[in-house]
């Protein structure tokens, strides 16, 4: 009997199921397109084994799908660096930093199954997500929106191909569509051990509607805001050279994601009593011509974003400045910390903002504040800085 007969034959679902769920269905994009009821699809989860951690099974599934990766994302950068990311050599470090987490006492097992509510505007997320819960043993639904599915076609196509090979794996994995349905949202809460939910603040809201099952976890990624930090002095004893690369290491960080991604820094703090305004404008225009020559371009609707969000900014206040380069980078030099956090048009936006030192920043970090990219600072100056934050916010600083 194969799965999806399975699954229909289950479609009456639990004992107290609400009718209108069990006859709901969900479109199921991998293993293979299809559609079930959604007491079907948890019925059919319900009845699979987990597997014991990096099981040989399933560190193969994931190397086939980095090699199908390679040959189909092929010019896609976000893609290629997935691809590499699961490569064996990989799968192995993390197996082994994954297995030094146990000792005599501490036995490593799966939860059982996983939810995974991925975001709509990075469509490669869900695939670190799920590697990581299929790696380490256990079932996964993931939910992806249908705004994603377009941009996400290769990598769907991908782990399509390499399910065939790997059968026992993919009936234990289910990537699935459907719109904002109540029930459907609530009944796969119900079935799972662990939710895992990205996206931001709204969708985290939305989807904390449906109570978790007294047992089961929840991973939850938050709107976040992220910063960079450039000692002015440090900066401009740089060789032309080494401030190229500077340059490319920020695009790399930033503009991946249009610069929506939480890492990626939307405010520059220049710190030092130097004049920055010289060292700004290089690094700039260097940071400009990395992205052309990368081929980065804004299309018209992000552009207009941009514009508004930096017109607004500047009606909001405590804008010193303003320097529209080109499509490619907006630069608003402020007084004081800006109004950076929250909604973000990103497509190249920065803020900048010019302190004497570090501890003039500690006072403005919150709690969603995620990741501080830190060029020209000594080890002990950025944990001097860390330990003054009290744990007031940031996770890394980098």
């Amino acid at each position: 009997m194969t799965a999806t007969t399975r699954e229909a034959a289950a479609a009456a679902g639990p004992a107290g199921s609400p009718p209108h769920v069990e006859t709901s269905d969900v479109e199921v994009l991998v293993p293979a397109p299809d559609r079930t009821s959604v007491a079907g699809l948890i019925a059919h989860m319900q009845g699979r084994p987990t597997a014991e951690p990096f099981a040989e099974e399933r560190v193969a599934f994931m190397a086939d799908v980095s090699r199908a990766l390679r040959r189909r994302g092929r010019g896609i950068p976000e893609i290629e660096a997935l691809a590499f990311w699961m490569r064996p050599a990989e799968l192995n470090r993390l197996r082994l930093q994954f297995e030094s987490l146990g000792d005599e006492q501490t036995l490593l097992m799966p939860r059982g199954t996983v939810f995974h509510i991925p975001p709509a505007n990075v469509d490669t997320i869900f695939v670190y997500s799920l590697a990581l819960s299929l790696l380490t043993g256990n079932r996964n639904i993931v939910r992806l929106s249908s705004r994603s599915l377009a941009a996400a076609g290769p990598i769907l196509d991908a782990l399509r191909d390499t399910a065939q090979q790997h059968p026992g794996v993919a009936d234990t994995l289910r990537i699935i569509t459907y719109g904002h349905d109540d029930a459907l949202s609530a009944a796969l809460t119900d079935a799972c051990d662990v939710r895992v939910i990205w996206g931001g603040d709204a969708t985290i809201a939305s989807f904390r509607r449906f109570p978790l099952p007294p047992h089961t976890t929840e991973l939850a990624f938050a709107d976040r805001f992220s910063l960079a930090a450039v000692n002015t002095t440090a900066y401009t004893a740089l060789p032309a050279d080494d401030r190229d690369g500077l340059a490319e290491r920020f695009v790399n960080d930033t503009y991946w994601f249009d610069q929506l991604g939480c890492s990626s820094a939307r405010l520059i703090v220049w710190v030092g009593d130097a004049d920055v305004r010289q060292p700004a404008a290089d690094f700039h225009s260097r940071v400009r011509a990395v992205a052309r020559a990368k081929g980065y371009t804004v299309d018209t609707a992000a552009a207009i974003g941009k514009l508004g969000q930096s017109y607004r900014s500047m009606i909001d206040g405590h804008i010193t400045g303003y320097h529209w380069y080109d499509n490619t980078e907006v630069v608003l030099d402020t007084d004081t910390f800006p109004p950076a956090r929250g909604e973000f048009c990103g497509a190249g936006l920065f803020y900048q903002w010019a302190i004497p030192d570090l501890e003039t920043l500690a006072p403005h970090i919150r709690r969603q504040d995620q990741t501080l990219t830190a060029f020209g600072f000594t080890h002990q100056q950025l944990r001097a800085f860390a330990s003054s934050l009290r744990g007031r916010g940031l996770d890394r600083i980098v």
